[in-house]
Formats: structure tokens, sequence, C-alpha cells
């Protein structure tokens, strides 16, 4: 997950012990929650790291996994290694609202992981999968995470959405009318609105998809997929 919102040279660092690493696994410094790691100009790849319980962070932001550094076009970009689960989970909360329907949360879970999937099958970089801006979803590290999107989350763990055997790119957009303006000439597509409207009146998450993404059906990923 590369993290393009972040500035050229962001201020990195953890909310706990940290070490910092060259690609072969070498540690090359390590510090504490109130120092801040020294991006060595000689190695062009560097990892960090921090401890269970701790979130890395970047320009205050805080994540989840390990960043892996990269040099290049004067600056450094930072790319984001953590669990399919834990980036839906904070594209949840960054697509809607955490106190919706836990059902539409689950719809958005569920469209959320099959998009990340079809986008992963054709990485946009060499080096990443998927970015954090809105040509992709809106991830913004642990800031959006909360109780309700680890529960839609964890309680649709691997479901994706499947046509003839293939992942649909599941689009979205906030209302009815964004869809069809945006997405009209590309087929299905969900209202996140319409499906919270659908969640109150009663429907399950499966029910919702069902309604927008027509002759689709729910698969489950592999057990270990990424």
């Amino acid at each position: 997950m590369a993290l393009l919102k972040l500035s050229a040279n962001p201020r990195l660092g953890a909310s706990g012990p940290w070490s910092l690493s060259d690609r072969s696994g070498r540690v090359l410094q390590s510090g504490g929650a109130d120092q801040v790691p020294a991006l060595l100009a000689s190695e062009p790849e560097l990892w960090l790291q921090t401890g269970p319980g701790d979130q890395l962070l970047a320009d205050g932001r805080p994540y989840d996994g390990r960043f892996r550094l990269l040099r290049g076009g004067g600056g450094v970009r930072v790319v984001n290694h953590l669990s399919l689960e834990s980036y839906i989970s904070s594209v949840v909360g960054g697509e809607m609202p955490s106190s919706w329907n836990i059902e539409a949360l689950r719809a958005q879970a569920v469209a959320a992981r099959s998009y990340a999937m079809a986008h992963m099958a054709r990485p946009a970089d060499g080096q990443w999968h998927l970015g954090d801006t809105t040509r992709w979803q809106n991830y913004e590290g642990l800031r959006n995470v909360s109780g309700p999107t680890r529960q839609a989350t964890a309680s649709t763990a691997g479901v994706i959405l499947s046509y003839q055997g293939g992942i649909v790119e599941s689009l979205y957009a906030a209302t009815q009318q964004i869809v069809d303006e945006a997405h009209g000439h590309l087929g299905a597509s969900m209202s996140q609105n319409g499906a919270q409207d659908l969640a109150q009146q009663g429907l399950r998450y499966n029910q919702i998809l069902g309604h927008y993404y027509q002759g689709a059906s729910l698969a489950r990923l592999q057990a270990g997929a990424r």
C-alpha cells in the first residue's frame, strides 16, 4: 500500500520501540517512541517496524504493519505492508461512517475487499499493489479503524464478489446520482447511502450486495490470501 498522500520527506516514528533494517534484514538502527529514525542516504531501501501492540507513525498518522521505505525522486516513498483484513478494516471506516448499520458496513467490507483484490491482480506499480488516494480506496491507516469496522471486516473475512469465476471490480460511490453519473457506463456499482437505507429496512449484507451487483455471487478467498 503506497502512502501517496504523505509528504516527500515524511516524519516517521513509532508509538513504541522500533527497528530500522536494510533489505537483507540487518538492523541498522533501533530506538524508542521519543526517537526518530535517521534514514541513511546510502540505503535505497529500508524497513521500519515496531512491536506488537504499537503503531508506526507517518506525518502523525498511526499505521499497522511495516513500512518499506524507498528512495527516489528527491524523497522517500513509504509503502505500508499489512494484511488484507487490516487494510479492509481501515477502508470501511474511511468510506462509511462507523455509526451506520452493521449490515451496510459488512456490504462495504465485501465491496472494498473485492475491489482491492481485483486491483492487486494487476498492480499499479512494480513496488506496490494499491495507493491510498481516491484513485483506489480511502485508506488512512488506524485513524479510521473502530469496533464496528473491525466487526464488519471480521464477520465477512475473506468474502469477495465473483462473476463467472472472476473477481468483481466492485465499484461504489456515495449516492445513486454519483453512481449513475460516474459509473453508469461501467456496469454494476453500489450506492453507499442506498446500502444504508436498505440495511435500515432489514436487508442483510448479501441481499444489499445482490441488489447492486446483480448476477454476482459471494465467494471466499483461500486461507492465507493477501
